[in-house]
């Protein structure tokens, strides 16, 4: 997928999903329509009653035809779009080179790392939002996004096929596209039996393929994701960043001074009375970045595949398990992108009546690619093995601050070229300060570090490191600072 047109896409998703309409704090339920039968759900309660979701029989709306033919008319447009309008020849694929890659060895292949790392994982987002929206859970979708995937490789370009892009665009973009048909979902739950235009608008910018079912098919695929009453947190930013702090002799034209748009959301979080983690993200975390700079700052997606709830005590509630995570961080020095498996935890702990810590810890291996040092050529980077942790913390004091910390630390082995040698070491911190003013309107400081060392033969050791201090206008997602009080 061409990388000028998945800019085009993503800014429209970025901008489309800060709307209020997935920001709102209060739950709307649908109303029947048509083939829409109700579900007991009378253990979930809140203060105002029992809730009841809405949706339909998903047995008998569910289509494995569907989304195999939909996966493959979308990549037969793909690559007519790509071969009249790339200026390449890589997909002038036919029948002959479709038997040629058939009896392929499977490489690495040199697109550029845009194309790679963030065009291969939301064109598999793609292949995942058409099987979940036909009605299919998430491990049904997971294999059609794989297979996908391998057609792709076959079918839709004539060079051989590679197995990292099975790795982002078959992985990867099953997890983007998980949280990308989920945030779809709240949008349409938000405009209530019969959605508006901005919330069917704000729905198909996240997730196309979830909005094409709607349509092409009318009250078939028009459930709206029963989410059980799933407790979420979300944020918009839009602000100013200066560069405090660079490492001047491995970065070249470092500009100092950028426009940022970034959103977020926590979804699943723990301690909601009544809610279970019993499907693959039901808790996941989300966060996209803008940059006048660059465009893409970062796409950061982690979702629990496999785990449970626990609870310590009177004041901590969480859970864990297994996560997939799928990173794309890119700024002004140097870019990693990883696909990857943790083991971790997540979870909130009310220090007071007010105030709450919430955090994740998780470790895991991953498949990564990184960028060479002080390289001009989009071309020039490589993949790797690479063990990978996180932290993330959130103080939050009452309904008034809120401080977040996290730290990403990814060890990036040379497999490409083994006999080369060599490894990258890459540390990324961020520091906030939010303070609500009113209602959701506040203001967030912000503190980003980043750091990448390098050790190759060839180069020797290289250090690319910079700081950047931020001003931003934030709108909440709630009054708060998405606290969960079971209490």
């Amino acid at each position: 997928m061409r990388t000028n047109n998945l800019a085009l896409v993503l800014l429209a998703m970025l901008f489309f999903i800060s709307h209020p309409v997935i920001a709102e704090d209060s739950i709307v339920f649908v109303q029947p329509t048509t083939n829409i039968q109700l579900v007991d759900t009378s253990n979930t309660t809140s203060n105002s009653g029992a809730k009841i979701d809405l949706i339909k029989d998903s047995k008998e709306n569910k289509s494995y035809l569907v989304p195999a033919l939909e996966i493959v008319g979308f990549d037969f447009l793909l690559n007519q779009f790509n071969r009249h309008y790339s200026g390449i020849s890589d997909y002038d694929s036919n029948l002959s080179t479709i038997r040629h890659n058939l009896r392929s060895s499977w490489d690495v292949d040199r697109d550029s790392f845009k194309i790679n790392q963030l065009g291969h994982p939301y064109q598999g987002s793609m292949y995942h939002g058409f099987a979940r929206s036909a009605g299919l859970n998430y491990w049904e979708s997971l294999g059609y996004t794989i297979a996908g995937s391998a057609f792709w490789e076959i079918a839709g370009e004539k060079v051989p096929p590679s197995k990292n892009d099975m790795v982002s665009t078959g992985i990867g973009g099953s997890f983007l596209g998980e949280a990308l048909f989920r945030m779809s979902n709240i949008v349409l739950e938000k405009g209530g039996s019969h959605p508006s235009i901005w919330n069917q608008l704000s729905a198909a910018a996240i997730s196309p393929p979830t909005a094409f079912n709607r349509y092409a098919f009318n009250d078939r695929f028009d459930t709206i994701f029963n989410r059980n009453d799933a407790a979420y947190y979300s944020r918009l930013q839009v602000g100013l960043s200066n560069t405090i702090k660079s490492d001047q002799t491995t970065t070249r034209d470092l500009k100092h001074n950028d426009a940022q748009l970034d959103f977020s959301m926590d979804y699943g979080l723990p301690g909601q009375p009544g809610y279970t983690y019993t499907r693959p993200y039901d808790y996941f975390v989300f966060q996209a970045a803008a940059s006048s700079v660059n465009v893409f700052e970062n796409v950061l997606t982690r979702g629990l595949l496999f785990g449970t709830d626990y609870k310590i005590g009177e004041n901590y509630r969480g859970l864990w398990g297994i996560y997939g995570s799928y990173d794309y961080i890119s700024p002004q020095t140097f870019r990693v992108s990883s696909t990857a498996l943790s083991l971790g935890t997540t979870g909130q702990l009310w220090l007071s009546e007010s105030i709450a810590l919430q955090g994740s810890l998780l470790g895991g291996l991953g498949y990564a690619a990184v960028g060479t040092v002080g390289s001009k050529n989009d071309l020039d980077y490589h993949y790797g093995v690479a063990p990978q942790g996180l932290m993330a913390l959130r103080l939050i004091l009452g309904n008034k601050a809120s401080v977040d910390f996290t730290g990403r630390e990814y060890f990036v082995s040379d497999i490409d070229t083994p006999t080369r040698g060599g490894h990258d070491n890459i540390l990324r911190s961020d520091l906030a300060f939010t303070y609500r003013i009113y209602e959701k309107h506040a203001v967030s400081l912000k503190y980003q570090w980043n750091q990448r060392d390098a050790n190759y033969p060839d180069l020797g050791d290289k250090q690319q490191t910079t700081g950047t201090l931020g001003i931003f206008y934030t709108y909440l997602g709630h009054d708060g600072f998405g606290a969960t009080d079971w209490r």
